[in-house]
């Protein structure tokens, strides 16, 4: 019997049966060589490059940061040093401090002029006592001396060049002199002061020193005196008697 063109079958799948294996896909490369030649070898697979990420190696320290360590390390050997040196001279010289004091006060000169400038004159005796062993003390000239009242320099002056030995105590005759202008308030701020009896000086002075070390003559350093001085009197040709006589000492380089 012919079939009916108007009815085809269309064949149904049947939804129990088991499912079948789906066969792997393969390139066409496998494809080709499953069908081709068994004989021919295989061709492997073309590797794929991977792109490689170049990284720098650390940078090595700063010339700044070295040139810091060798600053630092330097620096640090020059404190030990120092602090050998220190050491040596304090147990080996045994250093002591130099002691200064004003023993006399003389004005050979305290006039006024029309103008109101004051003009004055002092003779000073200072006393310099070295209490050292071991150390002596050469005094350089370039030295200066102040004398002041009330923040006004009165006159000023230098010491002599000369060298104190070990324990030696030596007695300097120095001269001050000075102007002061406008010198009107001034004088009746000592007028007033002179009648209480008590009249604060100042005596500031910097001295320029090398000391020596056994034979050793070290670099130049600069001695500060700062002596607070009471007198009861500034008026010529009397003898002024010094009430308080308070020197410091201090040395830089």
């Amino acid at each position: 019997m012919a079939a009916d063109p108007q009815n085809k079958v269309h064949p149904v799948p049947d939804l129990e049966a088991p499912a079948q294996p789906t066969a792997p896909l393969m390139s066409k490369a496998s494809s080709r060589s499953d069908h081709g030649d068994p004989e021919q070898p295989q061709q492997a697979p073309p590797v794929r490059a991977i792109p490689y990420k170049y990284t720098k190696p650390p940078k090595r320290r700063s010339c700044c940061v070295r040139c810091l360590c060798w600053t630092l390390c330097f620096l640090f050997l020059i404190i030990v040093i120092l602090g050998i040196l220190a050491a040596v001279i304090y147990f080996v010289f045994d250093p002591k401090v130099p002691k200064y004091s004003v023993d006399s006060m003389r004005v050979t000169q305290f006039s006024v002029n029309t103008d109101n400038s004051l003009y004055a004159t002092f003779n000073l005796n200072i006393t310099t006592r070295n209490p050292n062993k071991k150390i002596g003390i050469y005094y350089e000239g370039g030295s200066n001396l102040k004398v002041s009242y009330s923040g006004t320099t009165l006159g000023e002056g230098r010491l002599p060049k000369f060298y104190q030995g070990h324990r030696n105590t030596t007695v300097l005759d120095v001269q001050l002199t000075g102007q002061t202008d406008n010198a009107s308030r001034l004088l009746s701020s000592l007028q007033a002061q002179q009648q209480t009896g008590n009249i604060p000086l100042r005596l500031r002075a910097k001295v320029p020193v090398r000391i020596k070390l056994g034979k050793l003559k070290l670099m130049k350093w600069k001695f500060i005196v700062k002596c607070n001085l009471v007198v009861d009197s500034l008026s010529e040709a009397n003898n002024i008697r010094i009430s308080e006589n308070d020197c410091k000492f201090r040395f830089r380089f």
